[in-house]
């Protein structure tokens, strides 16, 4: 039998399928004594589905500043959390980040579990490049948008945005205006549901889809790296190195 121990379990949820949860991840929600959650009623569906009982405590952007000691404190007097968000991995564009470093910073042990989160299949399912890319997450929504995009444009990784549907057009036509409007793109929408789709092709042919449909669920872009048609193109030429 493995036992919880006193420690900080950072559990990865669903991004949408409620199958995409680990047997692992099931039996630490069920062991742990406190629950960390971003949105408890969110927290409560996935527990309720899984008929798990345990004591949920909110934990999210708008309060993690004041709590962090807290919680860390509960972990250092014998306490064992699960800290989970409304769907993903804790940490990636959602709150973790800082009590992660709390306990760590206290002695703390913490333990990841492997699991869902968005950006893995948006980026595998694009059919761009991805032995390297840039994780940027969500862009700013004003002050230093223009800058950020300016930049992102001329680096040659494959580069990863998390976006609103609210702000989908708008932020393509921006990657048009600022990469190029035949800059190689990917947007994934509603990932691991009923409704996914993954809609691939040049920035002004995936706007044109995009601008004859209502646009719900969470959104991947994925975006071609700078020159990557190029090298893709001039690597292939070249042959393998010889051994010495």
């Amino acid at each position: 039998m493995i036992l919880i121990m006193a420690k900080l379990y950072i559990v990865p949820t669903p991004i949408g399928n409620l199958e995409d949860f680990t047997f692992r991840a099931v039996r630490i929600l069920k062991e742990v004594d406190v629950i960390l959650a971003e949105d408890t009623r969110v927290t409560a569906k996935l527990l309720s589905h899984y008929g798990i009982d345990k004591k949920l405590v909110p934990h999210h952007q708008h309060n993690e500043h004041k709590t962090v000691e807290y919680i860390a404190s509960m972990i250092a007097n014998g306490m064992s959390l699960a800290l989970v968000t409304d769907a993903g991995t804790p940490g990636i564009s959602d709150p973790g980040f800082m009590l992660v470093r709390e306990c760590l910073r206290q002695g703390l042990e913490v333990e990841t579990l492997p699991g869902a989160t968005a950006f893995v299949p948006a980026l595998v399912n694009s059919g761009l490049p991805i032995d390297r890319f840039l994780f940027e997450g969500f862009l700013p929504h004003k002050k230093g948008r223009q800058t950020k995009l300016k930049w992102l444009a001329q680096q040659p990784y494959t580069i990863v945005l998390y976006e609103s549907p609210y702000r989908l057009l708008k932020t393509l036509d921006q990657i048009a205006e600022f990469f190029g409007s035949d800059r190689q793109v990917s947007v994934a929408r509603e990932l691991t549901k009923i409704y996914e789709e993954n809609i691939r092709g040049t920035v002004s042919e995936v706007k044109s889809y995009f601008n004859q449909k209502t646009i719900k669920g969470e959104i991947v872009i994925i975006v071609d790296g700078f020159g990557s048609k190029q090298e893709r193109s001039s690597s292939s030429q070249e042959p393998d190195d010889e051994e010495e």
